[in-house]
């Protein structure tokens, strides 16, 4: 029966490397993933896709001699951007976020879309159509700088371009204040002499790199920190794309609808392009070039007769993963937050997490209170078992004196050791039950702390800045590894040297793999740590006691 105790610890174990070596892939993604610089001139020939549903649809681009670095461009600023519109293509080709400081450096925004710095990462559409405007082509801008001034509410700024046929194109960038929601529209006017059909495509080019917070490979029991497109649609729900899969043409997912919306998601950030009303829509995905990917949606637009015209809008998101906020901006948009595979105990746990936020105002204070409130949910079961853990200390000298009766002949010995919890009335697994509770716990708050953007840069107190992070003095981790110690010497002491020595090293091999873990997650484990002593120490107390009164 120690076995059974033994193997359950070593399970937690398991699971705690586990998580360990993923937040080393976490906090060093470059050991473990290698990606393939691209350069800017790459970002701009990019194919424009085509809609197999549209036959008048080719992929006749104009090409031009015009480079990303050397055509005009705006800047504009709002409460929440930096962001720079270019007149190739008209595109967003960097995207910076004011309110999020840059990964490890506090003194910089976070820059989420990218002109080639750390990644090429752009939001481009265009028409699909011979000679029509679009992601390749020149547009024309008034180059310059633009702010959302005090009192605004919004700022548009417009780009125009004229296509084959008479065919000209207004796009319009609508950045609104204290929203990270960014309206794209595109007005088609038919200046011509014949009727055209054209399709709007609305598209995230990126490369394969990982961020530089998280790698999308990085795993740690099945989960992942994942980077890479996702596809919504009401029929098919919520599908990842891995980058793998779309580099060998095995990137399968929903392909038409008449609802749904394409993003492309990382750690704590996304952008999506949102797709309004019951319209006609086709997904694709695909690589364009040596470690570059686009994601996206074709939208077909009626017929335009000559000398008419007609809009299309289409909302552009791109921010963090605030989950308060994305469910009411799209169907299923909150999905874009990874919990991993614990989703369904990850995401309650966000949510009595953020409702105790909401009245402390404090992450790391939050997690004290919720660590307290688990602690309570699973109270009786944790009386019981270390009930039982306390009578076990007690026939310890009994059991050490039944081995040293039987030692040789272990089927005796396992005999009588199981007359012996039967007597005492001893479940001889009551003690694994905190520990097999505990992991699925454990691991949920793991995601919830990794995944959660509101979490990054949260303070706590003190020396604790940063919750999503290790604790950058160690010590948390420390105080974890004493608390370990003094329930260890709690437990009953296992009969077998070999398991005692085990036991013992346990807290010393602890630290050291909590020591790279995020220090929201050790606080959690502290603070459950030190109820769990109180609570054992008195349980423990009160059965030696009666046990010294009954003999």
């Amino acid at each position: 029966m120690d076995n059974q105790r033994l193997i359950l610890l070593m399970v937690f174990c398991f699971s705690a490397f586990m998580l360990w070596e993923a937040w080393q892939k976490h906090e060093h993604p470059d050991l473990f993933t290698r990606a393939t610089a691209t350069s800017v001139s790459t970002a701009s020939s990019a194919t424009v896709p085509t809609l197999s549903s549209i036959q008048a649809a080719t992929d006749g681009v104009p090409i031009t001699t015009a480079t990303v670095g050397n055509v005009p461009k705006a800047v504009v600023k709002t409460d929440l951007f930096i962001a720079d519109i270019s007149a190739q293509g008209g595109d967003l080709i960097r995207l910076e976020l004011t309110k999020h400081h840059a990964t490890n450096q506090h003194d910089k925004n976070f820059v989420l879309f990218d002109n080639g710095e750390k990644h090429i990462y752009q939001g481009q559409s265009g028409l699909i159509g011979e000679g029509l405007p679009n992601h390749k082509s020149l547009w024309q801008l008034v180059p310059g700088n633009y702010e959302l001034k005090d009192g605004q509410d919004s700022f548009t700024l417009q780009l125009q371009a004229k296509g084959a046929g008479g065919i000209r194109v207004i796009k319009t960038y609508t950045f609104h204040r204290g929203s990270y929601l960014i309206d794209v529209d595109h007005e088609i006017i038919n200046q011509g002499l014949t009727p055209v059909t054209p399709s709007v495509y609305f598209q995230i080019t990126r490369d394969g790199k990982p961020p530089e917070s998280a790698s999308s490979g990085m795993m740690g029991m099945g989960a992942t920190t994942f980077t890479g497109p996702a596809i919504y649609t009401e029929q098919d729900k919520y599908q990842k794309i891995n980058f793998s899969d779309i580099e060998k043409g095995k990137d399968k997912h929903a392909t038409k609808s008449d609802n749904g919306w394409v993003a492309l998601v990382q750690h704590y950030f996304v952008s999506a392009w949102l797709p309004r009303d019951k319209l006609e829509r086709e997904f694709f995905t695909r690589k364009v070039s040596d470690n570059l990917y686009s994601a996206g949606v074709i939208l077909p637009v009626p017929t335009i007769a000559a000398g008419g015209s007609t809009q299309l809008s289409v909302p552009l998101y791109a921010g963090p993963q605030e989950q308060d906020k994305l469910k009411n901006i799209a169907p299923g948009f909150s999905l874009v937050v990874d919990y991993g595979w614990l989703t369904v105990i990850a995401a309650p746990i966000f949510w009595v997490l953020e409702a105790i936020h909401r009245a402390v105002n404090n992450w790391g204070w939050s997690i004290i209170l919720l660590t307290v409130m688990i602690k309570m949910i699973f109270f009786p079961l944790s009386a019981a078992s270390y009930k039982s853990m306390a009578k076990m200390r007690l026939v310890t000298p009994k059991m050490a004196k039944l081995k040293e009766t039987y030692g040789d002949d272990k089927m005796r010995l396992n005999q009588e050791m199981m007359e012996l919890y039967k007597k005492e009335k001893i479940n001889p697994l009551g003690g694994c039950l905190p520990i097999l509770v505990q992991i699925p716990v454990f691991i949920s708050l793991y995601w919830v702390l990794l995944g959660a953007v509101e979490m990054r840069n949260a303070p706590w107190l003190g020396w604790i800045t940063d919750l999503s992070v290790k604790d950058p003095y160690y010590v948390l981790p420390l105080i974890m590894g004493a608390t370990m110690l003094i329930q260890t010497k709690l437990n009953p002491t296992p009969p077998d040297p070999m398991q005692a020595k085990i036991m013992m090293i346990m807290p010393i091999v602890f630290t050291g793999m909590f020591l790279f873990f995020p220090s929201g997650l050790v606080l959690y484990w502290v603070v459950n740590n030190m109820l769990s002593i109180a609570q054992q120490w008195q349980i423990t107390r009160m059965i030696e006691g009666g046990g010294k009164k009954a003999a």
